[in-house]
């Protein structure tokens, strides 16, 4: 009589017990993809808003799964009402992971303590999703002639769910949607989550009625959200740039963003600025003109990064310049900057003139393919933020940039500031010396940026002696002399040591500047 006595999970219902079980497997697909999604998501917007992707991923999901773990722990005081307090778990989950991109945004515009609003919204959902799977269990440990095969099927669920929502954030929808639709409709999901309880096991659910009017109010909400998700990005773009934005695109590789304030148009690439068209003169024409300087022929160039098309600008003013490839792994980027009307009148249509050939693949996946040989290369990569972009900074990279360098050849890479991040300045340059080029640091100043730095080496002696034979807006036999002058403040440190692959030392010198300068 007492077994009897227990509650079912099957009563009153039609079919046999693993039938039934089949919509709230469904469920656990569906929450622990949601789960992922949200802790990627907070990860990816941190890291978007304040660098340092190691910092910010490992420090998310170390606390998210911190909180998963006290979610687990307090579910043990819920002993009834299983449905309901399910229920209202899912509704917490899509209204407090439907809305993170937006309040992550909103509060690092107009909230001081940012990161305390990031943690707080790792520890809440964390908390509500670590409570799902339990309050699951004991829903189906009420019928013991399932139990084995439930949990297992529970647990199994749960972990692939996990995979999809891993593999669709990166390739599907952050890409195509972009980080405010992404979590509302990871919301939406939840909350269709709640609404698939609500309605299949709705009789044994105590005030059911209210929240099904919940949860189809959060459908609502998300799916509203989910369609002015651009407006939004709008809107919280034009608090983060100063200027009016006239393009802006999340692509597999980054967020490109393009705004214009009378005759200045600027270029971002997740949240960093690429070029300002009142002074980026200065800046590419340091690049290019030194190196081409130092080269003993011309005829065939390699850029690696330089998507904008500004560095091919300058190189196309030499006359023995017979090709120039340009290696950008986004094809978006190289795309928007040979055919936007804007761009393309400051890059002088560089990326559409015969002599330029477009590849948009990795740079060092290109070096080791690649069979050519040039006379100059021209390295115009985003500072190293990230371990991605790290990698293209290592005395691995610069051997097989050296690879493909002819006799006399030379090569140059942009190396950030030597003032505002002097120690990673100083690694670069230690790094490329320590595989046995000669290389020579300069920089000059440059509005937008500030004082800013360059490496320029070769196998080959260099002489400092450039004399500049082509149009240039800056550089002149007195300028240029200036470029290789450091003061005091600017000079390499001692205890500097080179970046590799194993010991990527150059990303704690570049994230110690940002902290350094806020």
């Amino acid at each position: 009589m007492a077994s009897s006595a227990r509650p079912s999970i099957q009563s009153g219902e039609s079919g046999d017990g693993l039938v039934e079980y089949r919509p709230l497997l469904f469920v656990v697909l569906i929450i622990s993809g949601c789960s992922i999604c949200y802790e990627l998501i907070i990860s990816a917007v941190s890291t978007y808003l304040l660098g340092n992707s190691v910092l910010q991923y490992s420090v998310t999901i170390g606390l998210y799964m911190a909180s998963m773990g006290l979610g687990a722990y307090l579910s043990k005081y819920v002993s009834t009402d299983l449905f309901r307090r399910f229920s209202q778990v899912e509704l917490g989950v899509g209204l407090l992971g439907g809305i993170s991109s937006l309040l992550l945004f909103v509060s690092y515009l107009y909230l001081r303590g940012f990161q305390a609003i990031m943690y707080g919204e790792v520890i809440a959902i964390g908390i509500l999703v670590g409570a799902e799977i339990p309050i699951l269990t004991r829903i189906v440990e009420a019928d013991e002639r399932h139990l084995r095969i439930a949990l297992s099927s529970i647990f199994s669920i749960d972990y692939l769910g996990g995979l999809v929502g891993s593999i669709a954030f990166p390739l599907l929808l952050l890409p195509k949607l972009g980080f405010f639709a992404t979590s509302f409709l990871c919301g939406l999901v939840n909350a269709v989550a709640a609404g698939i309880v609500l309605w299949r096991y709705g009789r044994r659910i105590r005030g059911v009625r209210s929240l099904r009017i919940v949860a189809v109010c959060l459908m609502i909400g998300m799916a509203i959200g989910v369609a002015a998700s651009e407006n939004l990005a709008e809107a919280v773009e034009g608090g983060l740039y100063r200027d009016t934005v006239i393009h802006s695109e999340q692509t597999p590789y980054q967020k490109i963003v393009l705004t214009k304030r009378s005759d200045d148009v600027r270029l971002f690439l997740d949240g960093n600025i690429q070029f300002c068209s009142k002074d980026e003169y200065r800046y590419h024409e340091a690049l290019v003109h030194v190196p081409m300087c130092e080269a003993t022929q011309h005829e065939h160039v390699l850029v690696l990064g330089g998507g904008d098309g500004l560095a091919v600008r300058e190189l196309l003013k030499y006359r023995d310049v017979r090709d120039v490839t340009l290696v950008d792994i986004d094809e978006r980027i190289t795309s928007l900057c040979a055919k936007n009307g804007q761009i393309a009148a400051i890059n002088g249509e560089s990326l559409t003139d015969s002599r330029v050939s477009v590849r948009n693949e990795d740079a060092m996946r290109f070096l080791k393919e690649c069979d050519d040989s040039f006379d100059v290369v021209v390295i115009d990569l985003p500072d190293p933020n990230t371990e991605s972009l790290n990698q293209l900074y290592t005395g691995a990279f610069y051997r097989l940039v050296g690879a493909h360098l002819k006799d006399g050849g030379v090569f140059v890479t942009q190396s950030t500031s030597p003032y505002y991040a002097r120690e990673a300045f100083w690694c670069i340059h230690r790094t490329i010396a320590e595989e046995g080029f000669e290389v020579l640091p300069y920089h000059l100043q440059v509005p937008s940026f500030g004082d800013w730095g360059f490496n320029v080496a070769s196998k080959a002696s260099l002489t400092k002696d450039v004399r500049v034979e082509v149009p240039t807006s800056y550089l002149n036999d007195e300028s240029t002399r200036a470029l290789f002058a450091f003061a005091k403040d600017e000079a390499e440190p001692e205890g500097i040591v080179p970046n590799t692959m194993d010991r990527p030392v150059l990303i704690q010198y570049y994230d110690k500047a940002l902290v350094a300068w806020g």
